[in-house]
C-alpha cells in the first residue's frame, strides 16, 4: 500500500538524521498521534482513510470539524502559536497565503506525478514547489436541459437566442451578486483574452494584472450590453439560478458539479461553456487538497497519512461520493466519469485554466467582482472607463 516517498522537507531531514526508512514504520521520536482539520462535507470519507491508517500504524488521529470558510483564517493564526493542526484540508487558492506565512511544508510528489490529474498538481504548484496532495478538482461548465433544447451553443449570443426562440424567464442563467462574483464570470471574461495574471513561461502566476487593455474594454463593454438586455443581473443569486433551472425556467445553467444533486429530477448533458468573445471560454480549475503544517511533531506520519490513504483509490472515490467533485487521482477519476456528466465537466476541466495560488489572488476579488456588478447594473457612465480604474486600483493595492 505504501507509495514509496511523498515526504515534507522536515520529514525529510529526520529521515536522514535518523538513517530510517519510511514504508509504514513510524519514527520513535515521533509523536503516536495526529489533528487533522476537516469540514463537514469530508468527515465521513476522511473518517474512513484514518480508521484503516491508524489500524494500519496504531497511530491515533483526532479529526476536527472544523467551518471550511473558518479554516484558512484560523490556521494561519493557530500552526504559529502550536494549536494548529498537522493536517488540513484546504483549496489552492489558499496555497500562496500559507506558504507566505510560513505554516505548511512543500512536498515531493514523487509517484503521485504520474497518478494525479496534471492541472491538479500543477494548482498545488508556487514557486517552484508542490504544496498539497490533492484529492479532487472542479469547474465551470454548461448544464444544458436536453428537455427543453437540443441546441449545444457555442456561442453566448446562441444561447440566448435559443432561450428567447422558448420564451423562457431566462435565456441563459448565470448567477452574480450584487458584489459580483468572479469566479463565475471568468469564462466570459477569458473569451475576451482577459485573463487575471501574466503568466510566465513555464505557466507559473506574476503578480502583473492582465485584465486590462483593450480585452479588458471589450469585456466590460460586453457586461454592459448584457445588463441593458437584462440577460446578466445581478438578483440572479446562486439560490435563484438554481431554482429557475430546477423548475425548467432556463435551458442553460453555467455552473459547477455541486449543483447536480440539486436537479437529479432533470436529464441534463454538461458541455463546454459558450464564448460570449474571439476565444474560447475558459474556466478555472479549483483543486481541493491536504496540506501538511509546518509544525507539525511527526511530518513522517502526516506524509504517511496524507499519501498512502487520503490519495488512495478507494479514499478519493469515497470522497468524491460524499462532495460530488472529480477525483485527482485518475483511477478514482475513471470511475467518477462513469457517470457522463461528471465525465463533461472533466472534459471542460482539462482544458481550464488553474486557480493562481500566489497570495496577491486574495487581493483582486473585492474590487473585480464590485465592477462587474456595477457595470451590470448600470451604475458606470462609461464599462471602459470604469474597467480600467478598476484595474489601476487593483495593480496598486498587489504593488502596495
Amino acid at each position: 500500500m505504501h507509495r514509496g516517498i511523498v515526504a515534507v522537507s522536515a520529514a525529510a531531514a529526520l529521515l536522514a538524521l535518523s538513517g530510517c526508512a519510511g514504508d509504514g514504520v513510524a519514527l520513535d521520536d515521533q509523536s503516536r498521534s495526529l489533528t487533522i482539520w476537516v469540514d463537514d462535507d469530508r468527515q465521513e470519507p476522511v473518517a474512513r482513510a484514518v480508521e484503516q491508517f491508524t489500524e494500519d500504524t496504531g497511530v491515533e488521529v483526532e479529526i476536527v470539524l472544523r467551518n471550511y470558510e473558518e479554516i484558512r483564517n484560523d490556521f494561519i493564526s493557530q500552526v504559529p502559536t502550536g494549536e494548529g493542526p498537522d493536517i488540513t484540508v484546504g483549496a489552492n487558492d489558499w496555497l500562496g497565503e500559507l506558504a507566505v506565512n510560513g505554516v505548511i511544508s512543500p512536498i515531493e510528489p514523487g509517484e503521485l506525478t504520474e497518478e494525479m490529474e496534471p492541472v491538479s498538481l500543477e494548482a498545488f504548484t508556487y514557486e517552484g514547489q508542490t504544496w498539497a496532495v490533492p484529492y479532487a478538482i472542479e469547474n465551470l461548465a454548461l448544464i444544458r436541459n436536453t428537455a427543453m433544447t437540443d441546441v449545444t451553443p457555442e456561442t453566448w449570443d446562441e444561447a440566448v437566442e435559443v432561450g428567447e426562440e422558448l420564451d423562457a424567464d431566462y435565456p441563459i442563467l448565470l448567477q452574480m451578486d450584487t458584489e459580483g462574483d468572479p469566479y463565475m464570470m471568468y469564462p466570459m471574461q477569458t473569451s475576451f483574452g482577459a485573463e487575471v495574471f501574466e503568466q510566465a513561461e513555464d505557466g507559473s502566476y506574476e503578480p502583473e494584472i492582465a485584465m486590462g487593455g483593450e480585452p479588458g474594454a471589450e469585456f466590460a463593454q460586453w457586461l454592459d450590453v448584457q445588463g441593458q438586455a437584462r440577460v446578466l443581473d445581478t438578483t440572479v443569486t446562486f439560490d435563484i439560478a438554481r431554482e429557475a433551472f430546477a423548475n425548467e425556467e432556463s435551458p442553460y445553467l453555467i455552473s459547477g458539479p455541486w449543483i447536480l444533486p440539486e436537479v437529479e429530477h432533470l436529464d441534463v448533458a454538461v458541455e463546454p461553456i459558450p464564448r460570449p468573445g474571439d476565444q474560447e471560454a475558459v474556466p478555472f480549475v479549483g483543486a481541493q487538497g491536504f496540506y501538511i503544517s509546518s509544525q507539525t511533531e511527526s511530518p513522517l506520519l502526516a506524509a504517511e497519512l496524507v499519501t498512502d490513504y487520503l490519495a488512495s483509490h478507494d479514499a478519493q472515490v469515497a470522497l468524491f461520493e460524499a462532495g460530488g467533485r472529480t477525483p485527482a487521482l485518475q483511477s478514482a477519476a475513471e470511475v467518477a466519469a462513469e457517470d457522463p456528466r461528471m465525465d463533461g465537466f472533466a472534459q471542460v476541466g482539462a482544458e481550464g485554466l488553474p486557480m493562481p495560488g500566489i497570495p496577491e489572488m486574495a487581493i483582486v476579488f473585492d474590487y473585480w467582482g464590485v465592477a462587474h456588478a456595477q457595470i451590470v447594473d448600470g451604475r458606470s457612465q462609461d464599462p471602459a472607463v470604469t474597467w480600467e480604474q478598476t484595474m489601476d486600483t487593483i495593480q496598486a493595492q498587489v504593488d502596495d
